[in-house]
């Protein structure tokens, strides 16, 4: 390549650099932190910075950083998000949030951009977005429409049951179910939130449109990623005479044309509901890691007519549009870049 040429590529890479949106991950070291820059590496429209590690404590350093990007990302503890929140000054800085300080707080939009006709331009234009947590992301997927169009009321008592991998819970499990031999932790199941006051509860009552929180029952498997929401239903003790179908269509109309929210049409759900058996023995019709790796939730609607009950299931990964994929959907909006860059 002759030199004139050479200079001419040089220059036009400086002007894409110059022109990427620079973007800081504030806990890029943690599980959520790390998946987010996987999927923002590489990526020419972003330039992602980083603070000097011997200075990542020291909060005018931390509050320079912050104050100098395009858009920062939290992926802290609470405690931690609502301090660099506080140390934000410019008015010109966007805030993704991914732990759950802000989700019910005023001033926030909530990062679903599918939850209801308007949210996609809520996210464009607010300078604070606060990430959806995982099992919500899968409930309100599920249930929101359905109170929308009252078929589910908004005073009916919902129960909803969840098994994550046990990537979402933190270094502890992790370090248990990864690492330790069997004989020390041997369960492949294991239920938790006995107190009935997980944090998730209050998001998931709010964006739902219920009156009443949920009785919420969630799970860690052994297994790393993925993730099971289920909202179990008695359509005998629903008004009208509400059927499995007429369910499955209201979440079909309200999720039409969307990129990362799919519903299960009839044929794919009663495929599904026929027992199998596989050379290994039992197979099971609904695999949590289904969608690892993606920005994905699919909604299932499983029914018994003669009975009048109702199985509403979602499988997503609790790392992609649970955590990291919804991360970056949310930037993307935010920087007025394509919704679907970086995610699949």
């Amino acid at each position: 390549m002759a030199r004139s040429q050479t200079d001419a590529v040089l220059e036009t890479e400086k002007v894409i650099i110059a022109m990427a949106h620079r973007v800081f991950i504030d806990g890029e070291a943690g599980t959520t932190g790390l998946q987010i820059r996987q999927r923002l590496e590489g990526r020419r429209d972003i330039q992602l910075v980083s603070i000097d590690p011997a200075r990542r404590r020291d909060p005018l350093a931390r509050s320079e950083l912050l104050n100098s990007v395009a858009a920062v990302i939290l992926c802290l503890p609470d405690d931690a998000a609502r301090e660099a929140v506080g140390l934000i000054t410019s008015e010109t800085v966007k805030v993704i949030d991914a732990s759950s300080a802000h989700r019910t707080a005023p001033g926030w939009a909530y990062g679903l951009p599918e939850l209801v006709d308007g949210q996609r331009s809520l996210i464009r234009a607010s300078r604070f977005i606060s990430n959806p947590g995982c099992y919500p992301t899968g409930f309100i997927a599920l249930l929101a429409p359905l109170v929308r169009d009252g078929l589910v009321p908004v005073d009916h008592p919902v129960s909803v049951h969840a098994i994550s991998g046990y990537s979402g819970g933190g270094k502890g499990l992790i370090e248990e179910f990864s690492f330790r031999p069997p004989e020390t932790s041997s369960d492949a199941f294991r239920a938790y939130g006995m107190r009935l006051g997980h944090k998730h509860v209050p998001e998931m009552t709010l964006y739902s449109g219920l009156a009443h929180p949920p009785l919420f029952s969630p799970s860690v498997g052994r297994f790393a990623q993925g993730m099971l929401v289920e909202i179990p239903l008695q359509l005998w003790a629903l008004p009208g005479d509400v059927r499995s179908g007429r369910l499955r269509e209201a979440l079909g109309d309200a999720y039409r044309g969307e990129a990362f929210v799919s519903v299960a049409d009839e044929a794919e759900t009663a495929e599904l509901q026929r027992v199998r058996s596989g050379a290994a023995g039992y197979v099971p019709a609904l695999d949590p890691e289904a969608l690892n790796g993606t920005n994905r939730v699919k909604l299932f609607v499983f029914g018994n007519e003669d009975a009048r009950q109702a199985r509403l299931v979602a499988i997503l990964d609790n790392l992609g549009k649970g955590a990291s994929g919804a991360a970056v959907q949310n930037l993307n909006l935010a920087l007025g870049l394509e919704e679907g860059s970086g995610l699949r």
